[in-house]
């Protein structure tokens, strides 16, 4: 099995390769329009800013080409919030517009501070082949300071303060809010899913 890594400079990429390399997976880092046109399945990952981020991937000329793209596709962490249509992040950013809806800060509060950072349990609402074998009350690592939209694509919540989508789906298009290359068991278990599922 081969999974595509997008390498565009705002991504997690060592952890993440490393991870799907243990599972027996053949990963390549790509780059390109073409080369994303041509994955058998994609991961777009993220960390830092939205704005940033979507910068990045304008400059590389890539952002058609993964709204195009037709196979599995998963983004993780911030990549998972490049799905939706914007971001309150840097006064304003425009995303990918592959999910709708727009991605809000945190609200801190004395018992919550912004970034969630650590561990948190995950509640299914959907059955979904990304989640086979994921128990419900599974516990998943989180770090980030922007919430993104609940609504029909919410597969799995997390709670800090309201609801967390922490997994998220609508056809090939898919997410982690946390980073499932850090999260034990079920971090494991997704990222074998994504991996069977038919491209």
């Amino acid at each position: 099995m081969t999974v595509s890594l997008l390498a565009y400079g705002a991504g997690n990429i060592a952890s993440v390769r490393f991870a799907f390399e243990r599972l027996g997976a053949s990963v390549e880092l790509v780059s390109t329009p073409d080369a994303i046109a041509a994955a058998e399945r994609l991961v777009l990952p993220g960390v830092g800013a939205a704005g940033y981020a979507m910068a990045r991937l304008r400059d590389l000329g890539v952002v058609e080409a993964l709204r195009a793209f037709p196979r599995p596709l998963l983004g993780v962490c911030l990549g998972q919030q490049l799905l939706f249509e914007r971001s309150v992040e840097d006064g304003g950013a425009e995303l990918l517009g592959l999910l709708p809806g727009q991605v809000e800060a945190i609200t801190p509060a004395s018992d919550r501070p912004v970034p969630h950072m650590g561990w948190s349990r995950l509640t299914r609402r959907v059955d979904h082949p990304l989640l086979a074998g994921v128990e419900d009350g599974a516990w998943a690592y989180f770090v980030h300071g922007f919430v993104c939209p609940d609504g029909p694509a919410t597969l799995a919540a997390a709670e800090y303060g309201g609801p967390v989508p922490a997994v998220v789906a609508d056809g090939n298009r898919m997410g982690c809010q946390f980073h499932p290359e850090r999260s034990a068991a079920a971090g494991r278990r997704i990222l074998q899913n994504f991996l069977e599922l038919p491209a």
